[in-house]
């Protein structure tokens, strides 16, 4: 019994120890918008999005849609045969000029709304 007591508390702190679930790609998508309305999420030269304020899914938000934005990247260079590097800083430009005005983008290392 005193194994099994072990055991269970091992398995409570491990399950309170990993983050949960990753927010998936479509969940994500669907939340972007008003995250970025809200002031909670911003574009970046870099090609990605990041926390402006941390409330409520702006991280997992960031980490879907930057993970999808890594992936399609990645390829674009790879097709293109060109530094990913590249590829992040056309797109983070192009980002910063889309970005409505009363949104958040990362100008020399400050937020700024735009």
């Amino acid at each position: 019994m005193k194994r099994f007591s072990k055991l269970g508390a091992f398995i409570l702190v491990l399950c309170l120890a990993v983050p949960a679930a990753a927010m998936g790609l479509q969940e994500a998508k669907s939340q972007l918008d008003t995250a970025k309305q809200q002031g909670l999420v911003g574009e970046t030269p870099t090609g990605y999005l990041d926390v402006v304020k941390a409330s409520g899914n702006a991280q997992g938000i960031v980490d879907a849609i930057n993970q999808a934005r890594r992936d399609e990247y990645a390829r674009i260079a790879e097709k293109h045969d060109i530094p990913v590097t590249q590829v992040e800083t056309v797109a983070g430009q192009k980002a910063l000029e889309k970005t409505p005005s009363g949104q958040y983008i990362l100008k020399d290392g400050r937020w700024v709304k735009k």
